[in-house]
């Protein structure tokens, strides 16, 4: 039996809950709210021009909302992965769902099996990987294609193949970064897109290699240098993964995070003109992603532990104007003496957690600590159903959608753990 043979046994023969359902809407719900204001940015205006000229299809569909949900910085994040599961699996189950009429508990199914997948894989890359890959653009595919093969009710040797043509598409490469390029955007789209093709011609007969993921020229050789492919199967009679998925309450990289709500903690007891240093110990992939003392644009600062440490502790809240060209500016001092090193126990922590620990030198030789083991929105520490609603509020806010249409959409979706119907989100047409 191949790893994908195996997975798809797995996924299949896990036992789905009410709460499961209910957790699923609370991340389909999310994962909506990104796309739809990501439709109100630079890119995401690129990105719907570029498909109005292209005609309508599923693949094309699922491409862009998965682009769009991306946008932001405020999807979701599985930590063990280091996936965005939402911004992939998402996308490609509205795409299909909506084309074939498929109804809430069944979608709601299928972002299970899809979020299980892509977790999996990415649980099993090694941290290796993660230096030149983008994990939701390698493993993503996985997700999308066992979610749609859930939708077009594949049977098992069926959905093999479309996992083994989505794992042969997987591909993204971190370079972006150094100039701060929109492929991140891309990456989200094609992950989404790669797995609705495969699943759509392995109905149709087309075969995928069953060992994709281990064999001798598969994703693990080419790609993962130190993969752990026992994390593929591992631990199965575990929940569904979606439960082990962070939402983001911050428009910025996950890595980011625990820095930012250390920072915050500290801001009410510091004024700015105070701090003579601001020392941040985190983890080495935080510090390979996101060591950005002089950030240059709005997405290079959403990168940036430097800009991110002094934006919190100079505001005591962080949200989309925290990066633009005005707050770089505002805080650019404070962000030079801001220093970052990896250090324990984070380093050896991650990924199972992503902490930090900011401390704060002030003129007058006083030194104030915060650390985080985890920070909000992780599991340990999710967001509440109101705290949910209210960041889906903000989002569809920005998205130009009023308070009676936010609302009335918010509804639909959290209605479909009742086998609610799925709402219409049009993304194509301009907010």
């Amino acid at each position: 039996m191949t790893l994908t043979e195996g997975l798809v046994r797995l996924i299949r023969a896990k036992p789905v809950g009410s709460s499961d359902l209910a957790k699923a809407a609370l991340f389909v719900l999310d994962a909506v709210a990104n796309a739809l204001a990501g439709r109100c940015t630079g890119p995401g205006t690129i990105l719907r021009r570029w498909a109005a000229g292209q005609g309508r299809d599923v693949g094309r569909d699922a491409f862009l909302m998965g682009g769009l949900t991306h946008i932001l910085e405020t999807d979701d994040l599985h930590r063990a992965s280091v996936v965005h599961p939402g911004c992939v699996v998402v996308p490609a189950v509205f795409a299909v769902a909506s084309r074939d009429g498929v109804g809430g508990r069944t979608a709601l199914e299928a972002v299970l099996h899809g979020y299980e997948a892509c977790c999996r894989v990415g649980m099993a890359v090694g941290s290796a990987h993660y230096r030149i890959w983008h994990n939701t653009a390698t493993c993503g595919p996985f997700g999308s294609a066992m979610a749609t093969a859930a939708l077009q009710g594949l049977d098992d040797t069926q959905a093999v193949h479309a996992l083994g043509n989505a794992g042969t598409q997987a591909a993204g490469l971190w370079q972006f970064l150094e100039t701060g390029a929109m492929s991140k955007h891309l990456h989200a789209g094609r992950a989404a897109e790669a797995g609705v093709v495969a699943a759509g011609l392995a109905g149709l007969g087309f075969t995928g290699p069953p060992a994709i993921l281990e064999g001798e020229k598969g994703f693990f050789a080419g790609a993962c240098p130190d993969a752990d492919p026992g994390a593929v199967l591992g631990n199965g009679e575990a929940g569904w993964q979606v439960h082990d998925t962070s939402i983001k309450p911050w428009p910025s990289c996950r890595h980011t995070h625990p820095v930012i709500d250390a920072a915050l903690e500290l801001h009410a007891n510091i004024g700015r003109d105070d701090i003579a240093e601001v020392q941040v110990v985190t983890y080495s992939a935080g510090l390979n992603v996101c060591d950005r003392p002089r950030p240059e644009s709005e997405y290079e600062a959403k990168f940036s532990l430097q800009h991110c440490a002094a934006v919190s502790l100079t505001d005591g809240k962080v949200g989309f104007s925290s990066f633009n060209g005005e707050a770089r500016k505002r805080v650019a001092s404070l962000a030079a003496r801001v220093s970052v090193a990896a250090g324990e126990p984070f380093a050896t922590d991650y990924p199972a957690s992503w902490g930090a620990t900011v401390v704060v030198t002030t003129a007058a030789g006083r030194r104030l600590q915060a650390r985080r083991t985890h920070c909000k929105g992780d599991p340990e520490l999710a967001l509440s159903g109101e705290e949910l609603t209210d960041k889906a509020r903000h989002l569809l806010s920005y998205a130009g959608l009023n308070d009676s249409e936010a609302a009335a959409l918010i509804n639909a979706i959290l209605a479909l753990a009742d086998d609610g119907p799925l709402p219409v989100v049009e993304l194509h047409a301009d907010s």
